[in-house]
């Protein structure tokens, strides 16, 4: 039987990552499925998909995270992408930064997700090439005032696909980015308000995890020149939006 090709994406147990998850699934990888707190919905999850096994770390903690990819790459015999999707998504703004919030979501959002990717390709084995991929968002084009440490830190995210690109020991590998739009209802969103604001883009359409997914299942083929970022956002980022869409869908 043939080996499948192993992938692992961080908060896979819920949204997005789960969406990612399961695509990956069906396309014929044993997927890795990473969660902080979620248990039931990573074990749900992993008992709906072909393959899948489920691996815990609180990513507050850059340390553990190095161990769980140590303890993974020396036991994936081809493991081919490392997806960091997991973040926090908490209030400040430019007006008034909050250092707890500054400070959790530079480790979560940023500083762990380079950490695991570091070890990842310090350490893990495939065939055909490795590849990271970050995801970030679309506020890095088309910033506003609020979220203002998480947008800080997807800035800090981003910056290093570049970096980690041109540090590569291995041409075949690929550093990736995707940078979404308004996907799923975040912070404390109605759906009614998400109905509206998610379609504040130049397609005026819904932007869906699946296509998130999809753009995860064509960047792992690492067709794409190392070092870009794909922004999956309807045309959001190539708006000026002066403040976060789930503060103009209620004005």
């Amino acid at each position: 039987m043939t080996m499948r090709p192993t992938m692992m994406v961080t908060g896979g147990a819920k949204r997005i990552g789960a969406a990612i998850a399961r695509a990956f699934g069906a396309a014929g990888w044993h997927v890795v499925i990473h969660y902080g707190q979620s248990t039931a919905q990573a074990e749900a999850l992993a008992g709906q998909l072909p393959s899948a096994e489920i691996v815990s770390c609180d990513l507050g903690d850059g340390r553990a995270a190095i161990a769980l990819v140590e303890s993974l790459a020396a036991r994936l015999q081809d493991w081919r992408v490392l997806i960091n999707c997991a973040g926090v998504f908490d209030l400040d703004t430019a007006e008034a930064l909050d250092t707890s919030t500054f400070a959790k979501a530079m480790q979560v959002n940023a500083c762990t997700p380079a950490l695991l990717a570091q070890t990842y390709l310090h350490h893990a084995q495939a065939g055909g090439g490795r590849r990271v991929i970050h995801v970030t968002d679309q506020k890095l084009l088309n910033p506003n005032p609020d979220f203002f440490s998480y947008t800080m830190s997807k800035h800090a995210l981003a910056a290093t696909i570049p970096m980690l690109s041109m540090a590569r020991t291995h041409a075949e590998d690929r550093i990736y980015g995707i940078a979404p739009g308004a996907i799923l209802a975040s912070h404390d969103q109605t759906e009614a308000e998400t109905e509206v604001s998610h379609r504040m883009n130049l397609l005026g359409r819904k932007t869906s995890p699946q296509d998130i997914a999809e753009t995860a299942l064509f960047l792992a083929q690492g067709w794409l020149a190392s070092g870009e970022t794909v922004f999956v956002d309807s045309g959001q980022h190539l708006l000026a939006q002066e403040r976060d869409v789930l503060f103009l869908a209620r004005q």
